[in-house]
């Protein structure tokens, strides 16, 4: 389930509809938020399966004048260092100077048909600042099948901060729409600050 919108008010009632310990949720997002207005928000809310549990996490993603916040916060079940369940929350906060990418796939459905505005029926939110990074490496080789020389390694970075994944079959089609809505948002709030430096 995702939600989004532009309000402070509207934030904390996303939040609660989703459901998904609202007022943990709400305490470390308003926090982060502090007293800065909401230019755009996006609350997800997402069960993943492992091996025999079923788990539940949320992230919210808050756009506002100057900073882009991500907060997710996780369920534990009961385990060696607490006897009860318990809930992890982590906010972070970013200047949105600091946002070097904004990336949104899509898939779409029988492309040849393609219409505009059509809704994909997937899509991927990827947003990187710096903070975490991929690195895939691999043996580098030079060609000649009968070289033996080490000829080190080759490889890519990727920034790797946050990836969101909505799709229309598992979210629903309004989740969709407001992925996209957000994204929009924030990709334009980072060219404004990139222009204006």
């Amino acid at each position: 389930m995702a939600k989004t919108g532009t309000t402070t008010q509207g934030l904390r009632a996303a939040i609660e509809r989703s459901g998904y310990y609202p007022t943990l949720v709400a305490e470390a997002v308003q926090a982060a938020v502090g007293g800065e207005p909401v230019v755009s928000y996006l609350v997800h809310q997402e069960t993943t399966f492992d091996a025999n549990e079923v788990r539940r996490h949320v992230t919210v993603l808050v756009l506002t004048g100057t900073r882009f916040i991500v907060s997710h916060t996780d369920e534990q079940a009961a385990d060696a260092t607490s006897p009860s369940p318990y809930a992890t929350t982590s906010t972070e906060s970013v200047k949105l100077g600091r946002i070097s990418s904004v990336v949104l796939s899509r898939v779409v459905a029988n492309p040849e048909s393609y219409t505009p505005g059509q809704l994909p029926r997937e899509v991927v939110l990827t947003i990187g600042w710096g903070a975490v990074a991929r690195l895939d490496l691999e043996p580098a080789s030079c060609g000649d099948p009968n070289c033996e020389a080490d000829h080190g390694y080759t490889g890519s970075s990727t920034a790797d901060d946050l990836s969101l994944r909505v799709s229309e079959a598992g979210d629903g089609p309004d989740s969709v729409r407001e992925t996209l809505a957000f994204a929009q948002a924030l990709s334009e709030a980072t060219a404004a600050t990139t222009s204006s430096r």
